[in-house]
């Protein structure tokens, strides 16, 4: 017997979750005076390195060529059509803002969510009386961007924002037939949300959790429907019985709520210039990047009580690297980090030439007092935590490369040229 829900006290609202279609590099095809889906433009973070990130691709090199974002700078075939030019971030954050003011002539701020530079949600529950149904909100919106800005974008409308932002990715961003909109609703979970495939494409399993669910028996979101939330809970947590209702369509979740995520983990991830054989130089790039990310759990109030090293070695050579973590005691000290980061780092490097470094901070918390050291005096702890806070307060307020440990300036330090990133890529702004 199917497992079905009953939607009658669920809330019903009227959700816009709206993408710009290829963002980054359509702005690049309507500064050359391109249609956005038919230019051949692929934006390139160090388009000057073999290894190179794509950032976005155009609609077109990803039907034509399989080049899509992620993909690095070896992998465009040399005499394509494609045209590669470098990220300008700060000009795209210009034009999210001219995106934004155009939403709120139909929301409220309350009702809008940005959930990322191309991408938001958008209450219209009481637009309607102003503004029409919901495809006449969303067509209206998609003219005043085209006529203003000459992008496109694609509209995904559910009864929640779950069902907004599945209609988006599943079928409005390939359904051109239709504008680039598509409708999800409670009724039609059995066809829509059920048929999501693989699950690691549904919005919120990644590949990890994927795992999990397979080794439970669950290989669907069909499946995942029918399983028994008890067990999902016992086995997975509360994320184990989100799931399950998500499955069913199910999301509570109101825009107008204040909110505030909680992150779970604090990363930073740096591509390196060139592959890094000096011992010396990986280890001063390692403390950059955790000094950095020690600063963002200071300034949010939380601390980390574990420590995660990943090393991505040259793709010449066999060996990929490690990814190795740690239990510490809970803290927000960049010199507790730092030591226990190389201490992964001594453990287990290779002596393999480096490419990829990450830092990530798991295990987040509130900062409930000062952390006192068993084996050194308080003072000192004390101390050690207002020079934290000094080094801070002067690199929010003149920036990050005020203040410098002199191994930054050596060959291979990385932090001054992090400073000049937005994002972790290039402004676009000249300095």
């Amino acid at each position: 017997m199917i497992q079905r829900m009953d939607y009658t006290h669920e809330p019903r609202r009227n959700i816009l979750c709206i993408d710009v279609k290829s963002f980054f590099a359509s702005v690049e095809a309507v500064e050359r005076n391109q249609h956005p889906l038919e230019a051949y433009i692929a934006v390139v973070s160090k388009p000057e390195n073999n290894g190179g990130l794509v950032l976005a691709s155009s609609p077109m090199v990803k039907q034509t060529y399989g080049i899509k974002t992620g993909s690095r700078v070896f992998d465009i075939p040399i005499h394509s059509k494609i045209q590669i030019v470098e990220p300008r971030m700060a000009f795209y954050l210009e034009k999210n803002i001219e995106i934004l003011n155009i939403f709120k002539q139909f929301v409220t701020n309350d009702d809008l969510l940005v959930y990322s530079i191309d991408e938001s949600f958008l209450d219209i529950t009481h637009s309607h009386s102003l503004f029409g149904t919901a495809e006449e909100i969303a067509k209206k919106i998609q003219y005043l961007i085209w006529k203003k800005m000459n992008l496109v974008v694609t509209v995904g409308i559910g009864d929640n924002p779950l069902l907004a932002k599945l209609a988006l990715d599943h079928e409005a961003k390939h359904n051109k037939t239709k504008n680039f909109i598509a409708h999800w609703h409670y009724e039609t979970v059995e066809d829509t949300v059920w048929k999501v495939h693989p699950m690691s494409e549904f919005w919120g399993i990644g590949s990890r959790t994927e795992a999990r669910l397979l080794r439970m028996g669950i290989s669907s979101i069909y499946e995942l429907s029918q399983f028994d939330v008890r067990v999902l809970k016992k086995k997975i947590g509360i994320i184990g019985e989100q799931l399950f209702y998500h499955a069913h369509g199910i999301d509570r979740t109101r825009l107008s709520e204040t909110f505030v995520p909680k992150s779970t983990s604090y990363s930073k991830n740096q591509i390196l210039n060139r592959d890094y054989l000096d011992k010396h130089e990986i280890e001063i790039v390692i403390r950059e990047m955790a000094e950095e990310n020690a600063m963002r759990l200071r300034r949010h109030c939380v601390t980390t009580s574990l420590v995660k090293l990943t090393l991505g070695y040259s793709k010449y050579v066999e060996d990929k690297g490690f990814s190795h973590q740690m239990l510490v005691e809970a803290t927000d000290s960049s010199r507790e980090l730092i030591a226990s980061l190389i201490l992964l780092f001594e453990r287990h490097y290779t002596y393999q030439p480096v490419r990829i470094i990450n830092v990530t901070y798991g295990d987040i918390r509130p900062k409930q007092a000062l952390q006192l050291n068993l084996f050194e005096q308080p003072q000192n702890s004390i101390d050690r935590e207002e020079l934290d806070k000094t080094i801070d307060h002067i690199r929010q307020r003149y920036g990050y490369t005020s203040l410098l440990h002199a191994s930054s300036l050596v060959r291979g330090g990385m932090a001054l040229q992090r400073a000049k990133l937005l994002g972790g890529h290039r402004s676009g702004i000249q300095k």
